[in-house]
């Protein structure tokens, strides 16, 4: 209904009310002061970068286990991903991190440089991957110590909110200077393809607004001072986000479901368990991951997945660590020893 709405209206490129509302709902529901509507999660995270003070040379920590979208947002800004390991969660290893940043690094004129390069850390990026919230309750104090910039990938959680800690009660995407959201056809709620800068930071907002509507001066006479992008969601899109978004609270209840089915099923099963999610946070369970024992269950995870692919079921392997991509093999990581363990041993289920 909205949808035809919209084209009813002849509004439907990136202007229009569905945009505006959208951006309000979104708003509201993660309690951020401001969203800012993007044509998708990668684009957020590209402007949300640069809007943090990441330019080039600079440096970006990241967890090495993640989409390697949010790795190459880095890469877009000329900027370079530092490589950290995972935690139990499959998120950045919060403590190695803080490590990394007393030992490796040396706070100079109000910003972190790395020693082995001597380039500066502007940013860290942490991924809230499969919807399960990051510890961020000690890093985030580190951050903002040594004027790391703390840019949320909560593209896999929306609807997941922190339940304990300093944070309790905010949502993912609203701990840092800014976070993003994708609106992907496999996620919780899509446009098709989309995404959204939240901030609470008026400024940031308005040059986020300003930066995705290719950085228009003066709109009558075309008038440019900096390099901008075409980035706006369309009204179409954000037609069918307001009514994905009404439906939300049915679409996380089924999640849990179905979480909760695949842990009964695998109770008792020797060698084979749904991962577990943080109980610091409420989560949106937004992707099902199955981890093997080998040696217990007698059967690896490739052999698990022909079997079942010949059954008509597909499942999909963890991502290849982004230290390992061909693009990304001279860049810096430290100590990754958790992600390589959990690719190995980790499915995801439909």
């Amino acid at each position: 209904q909205y949808v035809k709405e919209c084209l009813d209206s002849t509004w439907i490129s990136s202007a229009g009310k569905y945009v505006d509302l959208f951006e309000q709902k979104i708003a509201e529901y993660t309690c951020s002061k401001y969203a800012i509507a993007c044509m998708n999660g990668t684009a957020a995270l590209q402007v949300s970068l640069r809007l943090a003070g990441v330019g080039a040379g600079d440096e970006v920590l990241i967890g090495t286990l993640t989409f390697i979208a949010s790795v190459n947002a880095i890469t877009y800004n000329n900027a370079k991903p530092i490589f950290m390991d995972a935690d139990k969660y499959y998120n950045i290893d919060a403590e190695k991190t803080i490590e990394f940043i007393k030992n490796e690094t040396v706070f100079k004129n109000g910003f972190t440089y790395n020693k082995k390069t001597n380039n500066k850390i502007a940013a860290i990026v942490p991924v809230h991957v499969w919807g399960n919230a990051c510890w961020l309750d000690e890093l985030i104090e580190l951050c903002n110590k040594q004027n790391i910039a703390i840019v949320e990938d909560a593209c896999e959680s929306l609807g997941t909110f922190y339940n304990v800690g300093k944070f309790k009660g905010k949502h993912t995407g609203t701990i840092g200077k800014l976070g993003c959201l994708s609106f992907n056809g496999n996620k919780i709620i899509t446009t098709g393809g989309g995404g959204m800068i939240l901030t609470d930071d008026a400024d940031l907002a308005e040059k986020a607004k300003y930066l995705t509507k290719q950085a228009k001066d003066d709109r009558l006479r075309y008038i440019h001072h900096e390099i901008g992008y075409n980035f706006r969601l369309t009204n179409i899109q954000a037609a069918l986000g307001v009514a994905q978004l009404e439906q939300l609270p049915g679409f996380l209840e089924r999640k849990g479901e179905i979480f909760h089915q695949y842990q009964n099923a695998l109770n008792g099963v020797d060698g084979l368990s749904i991962a577990n999610v943080p109980d610091y946070a409420d989560n949106n369970h937004w992707v099902n991951v199955l981890q093997i024992d080998n040696e217990v269950y007698g059967e690896d995870r490739d052999s698990i997945m022909q079997r079942l692919e010949k059954n008509g079921i597909q499942t999909r392997p963890v991502w290849a660590l982004n230290h390992l991509q061909k693009p990304y093999q001279n860049c810096q990581s430290y100590k990754i020893q958790k992600a390589e363990e959990l690719v190995n041993n980790s499915l995801c289920l439909p």
